[in-house]
């Protein structure tokens, strides 16, 4: 079976509201204006699209950040250009990363619960998160670790219960291979240093993977993507940037021996 994954297109935009000049958002306003605008191209997600629907992989999976501050007319950016995937009849799973759930105003946190239906075409919803999903004789285990922080940081946190329902799921008999869907890499190199940036609560689930109840994880937030697998592709792959490094990744499994080999695509 084949996965495509990608992520974090962050289409950005002005200040939707009066309320964003006093809540984080003008944070991620004035970080579009003067910087992300002139790094990402959402013709780069256009034709990751296309590429998806041209190859038709089993599943494709959205690790998140589609937006810059959550914002509506920033989802509103990305949902024409990801129709064409939605209607094709392969399944999507997205999370939700940092950028989209960036604020708490009603307004913000509607717009990404919408997307998050629109995309499963209403198969699963943010609120039914963590979620186990079986597509081409894999078990895709979907957590949101995506949560509203203050405004110098973009850090995530893995909540207890979350932690708790994977450790259930591992508990199953692993008859099938097992792929953690969520916005933020599990391993951190630099845990100090990037304490703004990092997933608290993950040591859990790096310990799930390491020991093999999960054989890959699939993540983005970094931006340059990696790939840190072992000679079986268990291990972690971050697909970085789909529309700053132009690339995104193509999985390939083989469900029976629970082996994964990976190609970046360069679009």
């Amino acid at each position: 079976m084949k996965i495509v994954h990608f992520s974090d297109p962050h289409a950005g935009g002005p200040a939707e509201d009066a309320l964003a000049y006093i809540d984080k958002r003008w944070v991620g306003v004035f970080n579009y204006r003067f910087r992300r605008r002139f790094r990402h191209d959402l013709r780069k997600l256009e034709q990751a699209v296309a590429y998806i629907l041209d190859t038709r992989p089993d599943v494709a999976v959205c690790t998140g950040d589609l937006t810059s501050t959550g914002q509506p007319g920033e989802f509103a950016k990305v949902l024409p250009i990801l129709r064409p995937l939605r209607d094709s009849g392969i399944p999507v799973l997205y999370t939700p990363g940092n950028h989209d759930c960036y604020v708490r105003r009603p307004r913000c946190v509607a717009a990404v619960r919408q997307m998050v239906d629109y995309l499963s075409r209403g198969n699963y919803q943010f609120s039914d998160l963590p979620i186990l999903r079986q597509h081409a004789g894999c078990d895709f285990l979907l957590i949101n670790t995506s949560r509203p922080s203050n405004l110098l940081c973009s850090w995530g946190f893995l909540a207890r219960s979350d932690a708790e329902w994977l450790r259930r799921q591992c508990e199953e008999p692993h008859v099938r291979p097992r792929i953690l869907v969520n916005h933020y890499p599990i391993f951190e190199d630099h845990p100090i240093l990037r304490t703004r940036h990092r997933l608290f609560g993950e040591k859990s689930v790096r310990q799930m993977i390491e020991s093999g109840l999960i054989d890959v994880s699939l993540c983005g937030h970094v931006h340059r993507p990696y790939n840190r697998t072992d000679a079986e592709g268990h291990g972690e792959n971050c697909a970085g940037s789909v529309t700053r490094n132009g690339s995104m990744v193509e999985i390939t499994c083989d469900p029976e021996h629970r082996t994964f080999s990976y190609r970046t695509i360069e679009l």
